[in-house]
C-alpha cells in the first residue's frame, strides 16, 4: 500500500501543479492589467465584469482571491454608449417598412406595451410608414379633454413618480432618491438672457426662483412609458422665455432605474424650458432616455438633441426674448408643446402660493388634460 502511494505521489504533485496553472496564469494576467493605463484597464476588465453579473452567483468568486474586483453595476451601465445606440435606433425608426410588414410589427408593439389604438387619430396601422411615425401618432380631439377648473393640468400621459414642495434644494425623482435642484436646472452663470440672476448658495438659488413673497416651490415628475401617448402639451397658461439644453447621457428613466441611479435626471440629456405664469416662476423639463435621443420642441427650430457636436457636461442656452419680442413665447393650457420618441419623463418645477394643492397620488396613472393641482 505504501509502495502504491509512493508511485502515486508524482502523479498527485503533477495534478496539483496543473490545477494551480490557471490561477498562476490569472495572477500574471492581472499583474499585466495593473500596469496598464486606466482607459486600457477599464476596457480589458469590462468583459470579466459582464461575465461576473451574468454567470450564476459565485461562479467567478475565485477571481477575488487574486485581487480582481468587478466594477459596480451602475458604473458598468454608465459605460454603455447610450447616445450612439440611441442615434442608431433613431436611424432605424426612420426606415420605411414594407406595407405587408407594418401590421405584424405594430401589432406586436401594441400587444407588448398595451397601446390603445382606438384613441389614435388614425387607427389604420398601414398608415404609419415607419416606427417613428407610429410612436408620434396623434390622438382624436375628443380623446383628451382639457380640465378647465384647475390651473395646472398634466402635460402628458404617464405615471406620477413624485410631487410636492421642493425642500432643501433637493427634488425627489422617486421616493427616497433625490437630486440637486441646481444641478438639474443648471448653474446661474450669467444674468444675460436668464429669467433670474445667479445664485451663490442653495438657499439663495431657491430664493431666486421664488420671486413672490409667500410663495413656495413645487415639483411634479411624470414618467412616460413606451406605450403612452408621446406628445406633451402646455400644462398651464404661461410664457416661455428661455431654453437650456444639456446633452448628457441617455440612460433609461423607468422607475426601477430611477431608484438605482442617484441624480439620474441630472445625468441624462434634457431640455429645460423656463418662464413665468400668473404666480411667478414656471419650468417644464423634457428628460431624454435610452432610444429617446430626439426631443422636439415645436416652436424651437434651433434645438437639436443627441447630436455628436455637443459634448457631455456642457449646456447650450437660448433666449426667446428678443428686441422684437420682449416677453417670449406665450403658451395656452393644453396647447401642443413638443414630443418624444418611445418614452421618457416630464419634470415640472414652479412656484405657487402656499395653499396650492396637488390632486394626485404617487404611482397613479394620469392622462394629458387631467388636473394636477390648483389653489
Amino acid at each position: 500500500m505504501c509502495q502504491s502511494e509512493a508511485r502515486r505521489g508524482p502523479e498527485l504533485r503533477a495534478a496539483a501543479k496543473w490545477l494551480q496553472f490557471p490561477q498562476l496564469a490569472l495572477r500574471r494576467r492581472l499583474g499585466q492589467l495593473s500596469c496598464m493605463s486606466r482607459p486600457a484597464l477599464k476596457l480589458r476588465s469590462w468583459p470579466l465584469t459582464v461575465l461576473y453579473y451574468l454567470l450564476p452567483f459565485g461562479a467567478l468568486r475565485p477571481l477575488s482571491r487574486v485581487g480582481w474586483r468587478p466594477v459596480s453595476r451602475v458604473t458598468l451601465y454608465k459605460s454603455v454608449p447610450t447616445r450612439l445606440l440611441s442615434r442608431a435606433w433613431g436611424r432605424l425608426n426612420q426606415v420605411e417598412l414594407p406595407h405587408w410588414l407594418r401590421r405584424p410589427v405594430y401589432s406586436l408593439y401594441i400587444w407588448t406595451f398595451g397601446v390603445n389604438m382606438k384613441e389614435a387619430a388614425v387607427e389604420d396601422l398601414h398608415h404609419y410608414r415607419n416606427l417613428s411615425e407610429f410612436f408620434r401618432r396623434k390622438l382624436k380631439p375628443q380623446a383628451r379633454p382639457v380640465c378647465s377648473l384647475h390651473s395646472v393640468i398634466s402635460p402628458s400621459d404617464g405615471k406620477i413618480l413624485n410631487f410636492g414642495q421642493v425642500k432643501n434644494c433637493e427634488v425627489e425623482q422617486v421616493k427616497g432618491v433625490t437630486y440637486s435642484l441646481e444641478s438639474f436646472l443648471g448653474p446661474r452663470t450669467s444674468t444675460e438672457d436668464l429669467p433670474f440672476p445667479p445664485a451663490t448658495s442653495c438657499r439663495s438659488f431657491k430664493s431666486q426662483l421664488v420671486t413672490r413673497e409667500g410663495n413656495e416651490l413645487y415639483h411634479c415628475v411624470i414618467y412616460l412609458a413606451p406605450g403612452d401617448y408621446h406628445c406633451f402639451h402646455s400644462p398651464t397658461d404661461w410664457t416661455v422665455s428661455h431654453r437650456r439644453h444639456f446633452p448628457g447621457s441617455l440612460m433609461s428613466v423607468n422607475p426601477g432605474m430611477a431608484r438605482w441611479i442617484k441624480e439620474l435626471f441630472c445625468h441624462n440629456e434634457r431640455v429645460v424650458l423656463t418662464g413665468d405664469w400668473k404666480h411667478g416662476f414656471f419650468s417644464l423639463t423634457a428628460v431624454g432616455a435610452t432610444n429617446v435621443g430626439s426631443i422636439r420642441i415645436y416652436f424651437d427650430r434651433d434645438l437639436h438633441t443627441n447630436s455628436p457636436r455637443y459634448s457631455k457636461g456642457s449646456y447650450n442656452d437660448f433666449s426667446f426674448v428678443t428686441h422684437t419680442n420682449k416677453e417670449g413665447v406665450p403658451m395656452r393650457k393644453g396647447e401642443h408643446l413638443g414630443e418624444f420618441n418611445l418614452g421618457s419623463t416630464i419634470v415640472l418645477i414652479f412656484e405657487a402660493p402656499k395653499d396650492f394643492n396637488f390632486e394626485l397620488k404617487a404611482g397613479q396613472k394620469i392622462r394629458f388634460g387631467e388636473a394636477l393641482g390648483s389653489l
